[in-house]
């Protein structure tokens, strides 16, 4: 893409002193008279480049403009790369490895030493979640509508969005953006969203205020919970919600106080720890995981009969 393209000729011009034209074309994989009308387009857009004719000629960027390198240390740079290389990971494309190369170019004295951070962004759904990235960013540059089918607690349903960021929070991506159903702002998780397209149809940009991702907001606790976990699931509780969410007996069982968002996702959550934890409060919720039991054990023994006379049919015969 050409905004690409720009960052990436940009890039080149702050680590080189001075750079051809057919240089840069053959860097991009584009005609000089590309490269003529970008090298056109910074100019308008305040960039001071000159450019020189002759033995020793080539495309720069005033004094006095050029970054300090000093500003940037190498370990910053390396930070840099590593974010870079993080979303090299959940990308369709090679596209910011690509980018890495502008940035390194010309540097091998800046960025020194191996990689000490390493980022994955990627999830179990890898083969499934870079398709819709790639197809959302395009949306959102060329400012095209998204439609989806799209699975929530509250049912299935159809969506058409004006896609405005792509998130990556609570170790899943999001897109926020304008929901023509709703007429208002949603964020919509890519894992639950199905039969995602791009149409043809555009929209002019809206002020666009900038998600608030806190938990306060997004998980509201208006559940007080109260739970007694047996000693083993330390790890569980520490690694889920902190090292002070409990208080340790004298007995070793946990004594877990915490907020939760909405009762079916608390007791979906409690169910994943079986007989390893009492619930004290609510008390609608302890009542709806014995509900729950008493229909399990209800199920299972009804399998467990018809088994049995399935296994006395054989023996008959």
């Amino acid at each position: 893409m050409k905004t690409d393209r720009l960052i990436g000729i940009l890039s080149v011009l702050l680590q080189e002193e001075k750079v051809t034209a057919p240089v840069l074309a053959e860097k991009f994989e584009v005609s000089r008279r590309t490269i003529n009308r970008d090298i056109e387009d910074l100019c308008k857009a305040g960039i001071p480049i000159y450019t020189s004719q002759g033995a020793g000629g080539g495309i720069g960027i005033m004094d006095g403009y050029r970054m300090d390198r000093t500003l940037l240390t190498s370990k910053d740079m390396q930070m840099i790369l590593a974010g870079l290389r993080s979303l090299d990971s959940v990308s369709g494309s090679n596209y910011y490895g690509g980018l890495m190369e502008k940035l390194k170019s010309g540097s091998s004295d800046f960025v020194s030493g191996r990689d000490s951070m390493l980022i994955d962004l990627s999830s179990w759904y890898k083969d499934t979640i870079a398709p819709k990235i790639e197809l959302i960013q395009n949306a959102i540059e060329e400012r095209k509508l998204l439609t989806f089918h799209y699975y929530a607690p509250k049912g299935d349903s159809v969506r058409t969005i004006e896609p405005y960021y792509l998130v990556f929070k609570w170790s899943s991506w999001y897109v926020w953006g304008w929901c023509s159903g709703r007429k208002d702002f949603r964020m919509f998780k890519l894992n639950r969203m199905d039969e995602l397209f791009e149409t043809k149809a555009g929209f002019a940009p809206r002020e666009v205020p900038v998600p608030d991702l806190t938990i306060e907001k997004i998980f509201p606790g208006i559940i007080k919970v109260k739970a007694l976990f047996v000693g083993e699931m330390k790890w569980r509780l520490i690694e889920e919600f902190g090292m002070h969410c409990f208080t340790e007996k004298e007995d070793g069982t946990l004594l877990f106080t915490a907020d939760y968002t909405d009762k079916e996702s608390l007791v979906c959550w409690l169910l994943t720890f079986g007989a390893k934890v009492k619930v004290l409060e609510p008390v609608e919720v302890r009542e709806k995981l014995i509900q729950i039991a008493k229909d399990m054990v209800r199920q299972y023994a009804g399998m467990e009969e018809k088994c049995q006379d399935q296994e006395t049919k054989k023996t008959c015969l």
